[in-house]
């Protein structure tokens, strides 16, 4: 195609439409090879979802008690973790290394074995004199703030 002087009337016209016609032309050539590569994907991402869960449920039933076991002998999970008292918790529980959730009881068994809990609130705890140390000086807390309270005195 030969190039051609453009002047102010003739031309631009007649190029501006080869030029419209060639950039309409070529995204429908987009839009049409897209298209089926937009179908042909879905359809494989299906089949390898359907091979997959198979694989993984074959192979999971087989690892899964492994899988538990080994992580039920390690107990080096944050909530088996074993963590020792403060000297003031120590006189609550003990100066026993325990996990948090037997933290948690023993401090929940001393405040009823003492009759801690509010009768009229029984979400509010009381405080004596060792749990007052605890509770960092304040007379009662609610059991809600229990943990973040034994969480200042645990290492």
């Amino acid at each position: 195609m030969a190039t051609k002087k453009t002047t102010a009337g003739k031309s631009k016209t007649g190029s501006t439409t080869k030029t419209a016609a060639k950039k309409a032309a070529a995204p429908k050539k987009a839009a049409a090879a897209k298209a089926p590569a937009k179908k042909a994907a879905p359809a494989k991402k299906a089949a390898a979802k359907k091979a997959v869960p198979a694989k993984k449920s074959a192979a999971a039933t087989k690892a899964s008690p492994a899988k538990k076991s080994a992580a039920g002998a390690s107990g080096n999970s944050g909530l088996k973790k074993p963590l020792s008292p403060s000297a003031d918790l120590a006189a609550v529980i003990g100066d026993k290394a325990l996990p948090r959730t037997e933290i948690v009881k023993k401090v929940w068994d001393y405040i009823k074995a003492n009759k801690l809990q509010d009768t009229a609130n029984k979400r509010m705890i009381n405080a004596d004199d060792k749990l007052g140390k605890i509770f960092g000086g304040k007379k009662q807390i609610s059991m809600f703030d229990l943990a973040k309270v034994i969480s200042i005195h645990v290492k």
